[in-house]
């Protein structure tokens, strides 16, 4: 990728991901025209359980259900007191990515 130097092995994926530097989305939702930036057919089956309703993946602890597998694991970490990401400068740990991102503003 020219704007961000990522490396693709199939210039597909390389299109793909391009649409997050120029908002591109060329793909819309049948049932409510929301654009979408790929076609990938799994994208849009999660995009379609806004529409179903259709949860199919439930914690195994306390039965809540979510749309996303990644949501799922992400909740099951409250469960388990995983907390995989790790400030590089204290050591403060965080269940998700983005709480770590917004603590790394800090120092």
């Amino acid at each position: 990728c020219l704007e961000c130097g990522k490396g693709f092995a199939q210039n597909c994926k390389l299109i793909q991901h391009q649409r997050i530097h120029t908002g591109e989305k060329p793909y819309k939702c049948t049932e409510c025209g929301k654009s979408l930036s790929t076609s990938d057919h799994s994208a849009l089956i999660c995009h379609l359980q806004v529409h179903t309703g259709e949860r199919p993946y439930t914690c195994p602890n306390c039965r809540k259900s979510f749309a996303r597998n990644s949501t799922l694991v992400k909740h099951h970490r409250i469960h388990t007191g995983e907390r995989p990401y790790k400030s590089p400068q204290c050591q403060k740990s965080f269940r998700q990515r983005s709480h770590l991102w917004i603590h790394q503003r800090v120092h």
